[in-house]
């Protein structure tokens, strides 16, 4: 269960505040890979920050029974002065894996970083940084993964492997996905979340979500 309860969200500007929900109450239904869908500004990053706890409603909350991932492969987690190790070692603390060891060493090999898992992360290229962050979020197992655009992450193979990965997860636990590819939502998610104007619409049936959010 992940519920919003009585959310505001608005962000201050030399015109006002600019609203993004008001005195929002929706309950995302639980046991659903979810789609959410909007134009561009609609509020999707800023719903998915709120669910993640990176960022705060202004007014209201956000209530969960559930573990959820922070945004799969956003890098907003990352300490760019550590290593990629270090920060796998840090991410593995504050998530609760029990063999931290064992964590870091599937992180090394998930990300394909070579020996510079081993130095700052500031050295990394801007693809690396969030194949680092990928690694470490499906090492751990929440009950429903945040995943933003994350196919896009790294080349052919490795983006290969992203699919995989969280098609095997999706087996065993929850997904509510952004992405604009529509075949790629088709692949991961059972039914839709429309976000419009400051409202959410659940639909049960994907399809019928995709239909809705087109036709705005």
């Amino acid at each position: 269960m992940i519920k919003l309860q009585n959310v505001t969200k608005y962000y201050p500007s030399a015109l006002g505040n600019q609203y993004i929900f008001k005195n929002l109450n929706f309950e995302i239904p639980g046991g659903h890979n979810i789609a959410i869908l909007g134009s561009n500004g609609a509020g999707k990053s800023t719903l998915f920050r709120m669910l993640a706890g990176s960022e705060y409603p202004n007014q209201g909350k956000i209530i969960t029974d559930l573990h959820l991932s922070w945004p799969v492969a956003l890098t907003t987690g990352i300490h760019p002065q550590m290593s990629g190790a270090e920060n796998a070692r840090f991410i593995g603390t504050i998530n609760g894996v029990a063999d931290l060891d064992l964590y870091v060493q599937r992180v090394r090999k998930f990300a394909e970083l070579g020996p510079k898992f081993d130095l700052p992360v500031n050295t990394y290229s801007s693809g690396m940084k969030p194949r680092l962050a990928f690694a470490c979020s499906i090492g751990i197992d929440f009950d429903v993964y945040l995943i933003d655009e994350v196919t896009s992450v790294g080349d052919a193979n490795f983006r290969k492997k992203t699919r995989q990965a969280l098609t095997q997860k999706s087996k065993s636990a929850n997904v509510i996905m952004v992405s604009h590819e529509m075949d790629e939502l088709r692949h991961f998610c059972d039914s839709a979340i429309v976000l419009h104007k400051g409202e959410l619409t659940f639909y049960n049936d994907l399809e019928q979500g995709i239909a809705h959010y087109q036709a705005l």
